[in-house]
């Protein structure tokens, strides 16, 4: 019965015809208004080489030095200590954790997980994070995530400094535009007493998609910046549509997207499928499931990315802790998961918001998502400054405890690439 009717789900090809006609006509305006914005910064070849310049490092030490040129000793410093040797390697690592028998182990490298933590909002997190990794021993993350205000960076040199640290370190990092739903942009949401307003999204109605797509392409030619959080439909479709038109853009998608079950996925990748490029590319190269996942459900969902071509491109970010306050119920360590699934599923990130929870628990100022919002100087002014960046230097602690778990099971990792080589 169950084969007779599966053939049923098949798509016909008038379909996708009825899609490109859309996407085709030159009267349809939701197309012509994407292509306006595009166009205000030039050909698809003008803007990848407008962002393969700004991302150049003496375009970025240049930036620095205008804004916060006491940046750049910084910087001079990471790199000097990268080309000296001095963090840990993987291997003197291992033997750390292992012993002696860390040469009898072998490591499959096809199911690395990546280091991930999330939210490292001031390049002076990076330095402070280095620092500790030389004296203790400690792996550096290759991937950060940053949710910190964009103009607000930007005005204080954070922007460049921080793109230039990801290249000395060998990291990957994505930023958070401005326009993702907390300015105002949706007229019905305020605090709890508009709660159920919520559920009809978080804050890009309207014409905000154009805006997030817009304000994408300004930091992207003038910075580099090539990955960006993404937590709308729209303008998840939209990413689609700029990397089909030949811009070299990449996101992540957010928890806040809500994927929380194989069939959520499997409709993202659709997408993603039908708007690849001939070689199989995607922009979309995270994928963040809901804190409400279970490991069945990346089991069932890797099936599917493999045959879609997506296994090396889409990677799985998933939360092993998270933010102590503001988000999830607590205690919350999915640590005991992770190396459950990291045996048998591949491309996964294990991302760290938070302390191990028995950690933020006796903190004066627990970790707590709300903290990402905040103006820089309004934390400095309620003596705050302290707390978080203690939050922070505990999420390299949790993402440390991660790395010395995989490591006594037999399984792989990736940290930051320049600086713990084998």
């Amino acid at each position: 019965m169950t084969e007779d009717i599966r053939a049923l789900l098949q798509i016909p090809s008038t379909r996708l015809d009825a899609i490109n006609q859309i996407l085709a006509d030159p009267d349809m305006k939701i197309i012509n208004d994407f292509l306006d914005v595009v166009a205000k910064y030039g050909t698809p070849e003008e803007i990848n080489a407008k962002a393969e310049a700004a991302r150049q490092m003496p375009v970025l030490r240049e930036k620095v030095a205008k804004i916060k040129p006491e940046y750049l000793k910084d910087l001079d410093w990471l790199q000097e200590q990268r080309e000296k040797g001095a963090f840990i390697s993987i291997d003197e690592y291992r033997k750390k954790v292992l012993g002696e028998r860390a040469e009898k182990m072998s490591f499959n490298d096809d199911f690395a997980v990546t280091l991930e933590i999330s939210a490292c909002q001031y390049f002076h997190y990076v330095i402070l994070a280095a620092k500790r990794a030389i004296a203790e021993g400690l792996l550096m993350p290759s991937r950060f995530i940053r949710v910190r205000q964009m103009k607000e960076q930007e005005e204080d040199g954070d922007l460049p400094a921080f793109a230039a640290a990801m290249q000395i370190i060998g990291a990957s990092y994505v930023e958070t535009l401005d326009t993702k739903g907390t300015d105002g942009s949706n007229i019905h949401l305020g605090g709890p007493e508009t709660i159920t307003g919520y559920f009809g999204g978080v804050g890009q109605p309207n014409a905000y998609a154009l805006k997030w797509l817009d304000e994408f392409l300004y930091y992207y030619t003038n910075y580099g910046i090539r990955q960006v959080l993404n937590i709308n439909p729209g303008t998840v479709l939209l990413g689609y549509l700029l990397h089909r038109l030949g811009v070299d853009n990449e996101f992540k998608i957010s928890v806040y997207m809500g994927n929380d079950n194989p069939y959520a996925a499997f409709w993202t990748l659709i997408g993603a499928k039908l708007f690849s490029r001939e070689d199989g590319t995607s922009p979309l190269i995270g994928f963040n499931w809901s804190n409400s996942i279970n490991n069945e459900t990346m089991e069932i969902t890797a099936q599917f990315r493999k045959d879609l071509g997506f296994e090396d491109v889409v990677r799985y970010e998933h939360h092993i802790v998270e933010t102590y306050k503001s988000i999830v119920r607590q205690p919350y360590n999915r640590r005991d998961e992770l190396i459950e699934i990291a045996d048998h599923v591949a491309n996964i990130s294990a991302k760290h918001e938070g302390a191990d929870p028995e950690i933020d628990i006796e903190r004066e100022h627990p970790s707590d998502i709300l903290d990402y919002f905040r103006d820089k100087d309004e934390i400095i002014e309620t003596g705050d400054w302290d707390h978080l960046t203690l939050n922070f230097s505990d999420k390299l602690d949790s993402l440390n405890k991660t790395a010395w778990a995989l490591t006594e099971n037999g399984l792989s990792f990736i940290a930051a690439k320049h600086l713990h080589a084998k």
